[in-house]
């Protein structure tokens, strides 16, 4: 269970925030303040000031929050008046504005350390004494208020812990980090990129990224049907009714792209898959005895993101989401969402990520729906997770105004929790589209509908997934599995011949045709991460074998063709994970 309070560690970074900032105020003219919070792995605070921070400036501005933390001054927490705290804040524009978001009558409090205060609710820690093991990490551009038309800040990330040796495990996790970068990897492994010509944020896939996008979207539609689900096909576009009927217009509009006209009505490059789910389970008359209905697609969607927040496959503007929807009945909704978490966590697992933690977001103050339909809903969640034996907090108040949802996250190879699959109960959606089904009483009810995405999107959860196994991906994922090696074009007809058998017994091989020595080619496909090698001489072709040679493990010895063959089926049928590495 999740503690409502703030954390220590979170009060310690949102101080080294403070304690950074009256630094930089030191150490700089005329410096515009916004905003200072802790985040999942550190702190950052937002400046607008004349001179450009660079990494040169870190040693100086760490070397002047050393010289704070020294001086041991107390956080002091301040109650004023509005009128009061304009005057603090005289000549902070951005502070100003930040004042203004304060509704009347909630309290206005600064915290104050030495000469420095600064507008916060807190908490903090007792003294800037307290703030032991920081370091800065980097620098960035951030709009105001995270608006393009708004000025540029420049943001100043930093991280702290409560002691030495947890920096030095972090600061090791993110060297680590760098090196499995999946952008990196992708020019590397030629497996996507991204044309500024075609437009920032939208993806192409190369042939072996698409070879593993292909293996993925099978395995995931052969999982489906065997749990139960049909998949569907939907347009990518729909009429400006439906989104109003939706709700997206009101709500979402800002994230969808802008209207086309087509025979004199607006359609819409759809942003989510939702509205036409439920339209297909409108066009008949849905009894309890069809229920539950699953429906699954991979669907690709369009949204607005800001050029700004484009990253990689992580933030794109054009993407497959592994969606589905469950419609039941009030009596089923425990068991399915039990099913549900239980088809998520086997499917993580699966693709080699063993460390699953869920949570559970409860009902806001402002939420559509009886209170009775959240607590069951809630309740239901709560049983499913524990059913499945899954570790869990709860963020009290932290679900959408229109259901409870689970979402659950993953820890990759190298220790980082990545938010993935969601399970959302949604009260609004069938109010808004009417929905109903014929009851055993022979009268009309309302079903239950739950969002589901399990791997959230095929792109961000590529991008995670070339993380974890730093592009050595599986076996059975591999775009190529095995490439010849042939010592001398004397062997090329025996290696055409090995190629042909790989293939018919669908493995995904290729020739090294290249001229070249034996470690030449071994370090071209230890460089493409190719799981195996089959080395070729005069001996091996006089004798009908292969020298096997694994990626990781060295020279594994010869063999016959179909002996080889036997085992690497046998090892793409148990989905094996063999020997990860930590980095190359």
């Amino acid at each position: 269970m999740k503690n409502e309070q703030t954390t220590d560690l979170e009060k310690l970074r949102h101080s080294s925030a403070h304690v950074m900032a009256a630094a930089v105020c030191r150490l700089f003219d005329n410096v515009q303040l916004d905003i200072g919070p802790s985040t999942d792995d550190g702190f950052y605070y937002d400046f607008d000031l004349a001179d450009r921070i660079t990494p040169e400036d870190f040693e100086r501005i760490e070397a002047e929050m050393k010289t704070i933390v020294e001086e041991d001054l107390p956080f002091e927490r301040l109650e004023v008046s509005r009128d009061e705290a304009k005057e603090i804040l005289k000549g902070q524009k951005y502070k100003l504005q930040r004042l203004s978001d304060i509704p009347e009558g909630e309290a206005i409090t600064f915290y104050k350390c030495g000469e420095f205060q600064d507008l916060c609710r807190g908490p903090h820690v007792e003294s800037t004494g307290k703030i032991r093991t920081f370091q800065l990490m980097n620098v960035a551009g951030s709009y105001f208020r995270g608006l393009e038309t708004n000025p540029m800040l420049q943001r100043l990330y930093g991280t702290a812990f409560t002691n030495p040796k947890q920096l030095r495990l972090y600061l090791k996790q993110v060297e680590e980090a760098k090196k499995r970068d999946h952008r990196r990897l992708a020019k590397e492994l030629d497996l996507y990129s991204i044309s500024e010509k075609v437009g920032p944020g939208l993806v192409h896939w190369h042939p072996k990224g698409a070879r593993i996008r292909s293996i993925i979207e099978d395995f995931w539609k052969k999982e489906h049907f065997k749990n139960g689900y049909d998949i569907l096909y939907t347009p990518h576009v729909g009429k400006a009714n439906l989104w109003e009927t939706s709700g997206h217009l009101d709500f979402y509009k800002e994230g969808m792209y802008a209207p086309m006209d087509v025979d004199g009505q607006e359609y819409f490059i759809k942003p989510m898959n939702c509205p036409f789910h439920i339209e297909i389970y409108k066009s008949g008359l849905r009894s309890y005895r069809e229920l539950p209905l699953r429906w699954a697609e991979l669907g690709t969607v369009y949204r607005y993101e800001k050029a700004g927040t484009l990253h990689g496959l992580f933030r794109v503007r054009g993407f497959t989401q592994d969606d589905a929807h469950i419609f039941c009945t009030q009596e089923q909704i425990e068991e399915e969402v039990k099913e549900v978490i239980r088809f998520c966590n086997m499917i993580w697992k699966t693709f080699g990520f063993t460390d699953v933690k869920a949570y559970l977001s409860t009902r806001p103050e402002k939420a559509v729906g009886e209170p009775a339909q959240w607590d069951q809903a809630t309740k239901s969640l709560e049983a499913a997770i524990k059913a499945e034996g899954l570790p869990y907090e709860i963020d009290e108040g932290g679900g959408a105004f229109y259901g409870p949802k689970i979402d659950l996250k993953v820890k990759d190879a190298i220790g980082r929790e990545w938010q993935t699959s969601t399970i959302q109960f949604d009260f609004n959606l069938p109010e808004r589209f009417d929905l109903k089904y014929i009851g055993s009483d022979g009268e009309a009810h309302r079903p239950y509908m739950v969002h589901r995405a399990l791997l959230g999107s095929l792109e961000r959860f590529f991008g995670i997934l070339t993380e974890h196994y730093s592009g050595g991906f599986p076996v059975w994922l591999a775009p190529e599995q095995v490439r010849i090696l042939p010592l001398s074009d004397d062997q090329m007809d025996y290696a055409n011949e090995l190629l042909s058998e790989l293939r018919n017994a669908e493995i995904r091989a290729t020739i090294d045709k290249k001229q070249g020595k034996l470690n030449g080619k071994v370090k071209n496909a230890q460089l493409d991460k190719v799981p195996y090698m089959l080395i070729i001489g005069g001996k091996e072709q006089e004798n009908s074998q292969v020298a096997v040679r694994h990626r990781l493990k060295g020279m594994k010895g010869e063999c016959s063709l179909e002996e080889f063959i036997a085992q690497l089926k046998k090892e793409e049928l148990a989905k094996t994970i063999v020997d990860m590495e930590v980095s190359d």
